[in-house]
């Protein structure tokens, strides 16, 4: 019997374009399965839309001088064709700023409120006197209270993932103008999630197949115990708030933005001509509802959003929720801010799109974060896509074309070995749908590239350029055969390079397109004797080092500043309470500023005596992965036994530094480099030769204060 589904994407956030972390994270996987869905003979809608309301819209927008509408009017247009351009090809790509979604959101709020299931709070909220407004938490900056992050916003801290309030924040600022905020009173409606919990619970336990990390993460805020959840905010830019007392207040973004999941189906079922058919979808129990998400939607879309659903009524709760981890570049997490991104846009100006698709599909982070390369985008190219399949389709066609005309041989009698590939590409395409059914792209992919893998075998092993002149039926059967593993391999290629899976229909000359072959239909052989072959060509070019080296490049100098930054920083806030000295610097990562020998501004004998300055012994130093200026260095500081990441790896050998006695300061906040954390900073003389280390003149035990 066919499935009824309904499949969304996350909605992007329009206050920037999409990088290949948002691709593989949730828009990718869903086209792959939505396209091998169809093909299976199931029904499906796919629904997405743009998210457009939320601080960080507001605050974008303010940066570039520009209205909020019109920040999401330029990020729609290029979001959507972004998708377009990668064959991600929605039912409909809605806005969360249309009237459509307002109403749909409004009704939403107003259903709750009917049922009594909001709480109303007069509460403390941090106020900006300069601004006359209230900061919503992405409005204000502080020190995080868990790891001492100066910069962390009023609902997360970026560096330790610690869920935060605006007041819990130390020092806090307004991300606007930097002005210290006053705390004043102010109104808003809650979700009393806790008189939820238990019915999430019993709902989520009967969710055998859902992945691991989406239930793990899920048990982690129930072992907690759920809290009220604020679904209003102070500030003009998004849904208001449809009651009278609520002027001035827009619904908080994380409520409306899921409710666009059923306001843009309510926009596609107007476009079909029947405004009632989203019900079909989002009322019938019979439709299965499926969400797309990276990991850090998971709160919202397996807690927050099926409570707002049970306790409004009448909607189909949620099937599935297959959440990604995240996708990472040469090891280090992604940062939009640092210009730290593979910008998609960008890409598919420059490069083919299946070759992305393909290099993503084949590393999606689906069980744990995964890495990205262009290194890895080149041998995806090279060594699978042109190498493999490529040549496999090649020289086939083009033996076709030389040999017969150009037209496909009728088989003969089929030997053993022409049956056993015939049966090893019906049983890798059973084994790759169901793959897809379980969520398992990457291993799904693997099997359709094995069907390419046994057509290359069972070419060679069958030598029809020997076979030709000797047993030309055999040659012909040999050719029959390996036409219909190109077939079946470019129907299997569907959901995941569809450019390629329709040129490779073309070139064998096939009549429709290779989507809408049913799946099952594609593992069996099909009629195809007597086709006359398309125009050959080549499948895909091999990229040279000269073509990606650009893009490593860039990548390589964003990293360079954003080393410089960070070890900025650390040194500024060492020096903030170390006192000056001529060409001493604290190296936690590189070198310091220029050495003239001008000292610093006086500081008393107290604040000296805060950093605690102690020798450490060097028992082990190593470079740092992809850093060409950092070096790892194990200290032993007295009993204890630290690591720190130094600027050096210029200067000097690991080797050399084992053994030698430095300086530490050894109660400075540890600090993230390149992943790794630094639990201190060794002292070095800078005199613009370069940096000399900080040691002493003779044998100390290590731990020894610096006086």
């Amino acid at each position: 019997m066919a499935r009824k589904l309904l499949v969304t994407s996350a909605l992007p956030y329009s206050n920037g374009p999409i990088h290949i972390g948002h691709l593989a994270g949730a828009y990718l996987p869903a086209d792959i399965f939505v396209r091998y869905q169809r093909m299976a003979g199931n029904e499906v809608v796919f629904i997405c839309g743009a998210d457009e309301h939320g601080v960080p819209i507001i605050i974008a927008a303010q940066q570039q001088g520009v209205t909020p509408q019109q920040l999401v009017d330029k990020y729609y247009v290029l979001n959507r064709d972004t998708f377009a351009r990668c064959n991600i090809i929605f039912d409909n790509f809605s806005r969360t700023s249309l009237p459509i979604h307002h109403k749909t959101a409004q009704e939403f709020f107003l259903a709750l409120h009917k049922k009594k299931k909001l709480v109303e709070k007069t509460e403390q909220q941090l106020y900006c006197p300069k601004d006359r407004m209230f900061l919503a938490d992405r409005y204000v900056l502080g020190t995080c209270r868990v790891c001492g992050n100066e910069n962390a916003r009023g609902d997360q801290c970026e560096k330790c993932g610690s869920w935060l309030e605006p007041l819990l924040l130390k020092d806090p600022r307004c991300a606007i103008c930097g002005t210290k905020p006053v705390v004043a009173e102010t109104k808003h409606w809650y979700l009393p999630m806790g008189q939820f919990q238990a019915k999430l619970e019993a709902w989520l336990a009967e969710k055998h197949e859902w992945k691991d990390n989406v239930m793990n993460y899920c048990k982690g805020w129930f072992t907690e115990g759920l809290k009220d959840r604020a679904i209003t905010r102070d500030y003009d830019w998004g849904v208001p708030v449809p009651l009278p007392e609520a002027r001035g207040k827009v619904l908080y973004v994380w409520f409306d933005a899921p409710i666009g999941y059923i306001s843009s189906t309510k926009e596609w079922a107007a476009r079909q001509g029947d405004a009632e058919l989203w019900k079909e979808y989002w009322c019938n129990p019979d439709c299965e509802i499926i969400h797309f998400i990276g990991k850090d939607n998971i709160v919202f879309h397996a807690i927050f959003w099926p409570a707002m659903l049970m306790e409004v009524g009448g909607y189909n709760l949620p099937a599935q929720i297959p959440a990604n981890e995240f996708l990472n570049i040469d090891g280090r997490k992604i940062s939009t801010s640092q210009n730290y991104a593979v910008w998609v846009n960008e890409y598919v100006e420059k490069y083919p799109v299946d070759v992305l698709r393909y290099t993503l599909a084949a590393n999606l982070p689906e069980t744990k974060d995964a890495d990205f390369s262009w290194k890895v985008l080149q041998a995806c190219n090279n060594d699978e896509l042109a190498d493999v399949l490529g040549n496999f389709v090649n020289r086939t066609l083009t033996f076709v074309q030389r040999y017969f005309e150009g037209v496909i041989p009728p088989a003969g009698a089929l030997s053993g070995a022409d049956n056993a590939v015939l049966a090893e590409v019906e049983k890798l395409g059973h084994e790759a749908g169901e793959l897809i059914n379980m969520y398992r792209l990457r291993a799904a992919l693997g099997k359709v590239m094995e069907v390419a893998r046994v057509g290359n075998r069972y070419f060679d092993a069958s030598q029809p350029w020997a076979t030709r002149k000797t047993h030309p039926k055999k040659c012909g059967t040999t050719m029959h055969v390996c036409c219909q593993v190109i077939r079946s391999v470019a129907a299997f290629l569907q959901p995941f390079v569809p450019e390629t899976s329709d040129r490779m229909w073309r070139m064998l000359g096939l009549a429709g397109t290779p989507g809408k072959v049913r799946w099952n239909k594609a593992c069996k052989p099909g009629d195809i004797a007597g086709t006359k072959l398309g125009g050959v060509e080549i499948l895909f070019k091999k990229l040279e080092d000269a073509d990606i080296q650009p893009e490593i490049d860039r990548l390589q100098a964003v990293v360079s500043r954003m080393e410089a930054a960070a070890q900025a920083a650390e040194r500024a806030r060492i020096m903030e309470s170390a006192p000056g000295g001529a060409g001493v610097k604290g190296d936690s990562g590189a070198a310091g500023d220029d050495a003239e020998g001008k000292t610093k501004g006086q500081i008393s004998i107290e604040e000296f005596g805060a950093v605690d300055l102690r020798v450490a012994k060097v028992v082990a130093a190593e470079r740092v992965p992809k850093a060409n200026k950092l070096l790892k260095l194990t200290l032993a500081v007295g009993e204890e036994t630290r690591q720190v990441v130094a600027g050096i790896a210029q200067y000097y050998e690991p080797t050399v530094l084992v053994g030698k006695l430095v300086v530490v300061v050894a109660n400075l906040k540890p600090a993230m480099v390149r992943g790794i954390e630094s639990q201190g900073m060794v002292l070095a003389v800078e005199d613009g030769q370069g940096l000399a280390l900080l040691t002493v003149d003779r044998d100390v035990a290590p731990g020894s204060k610096v006086k």
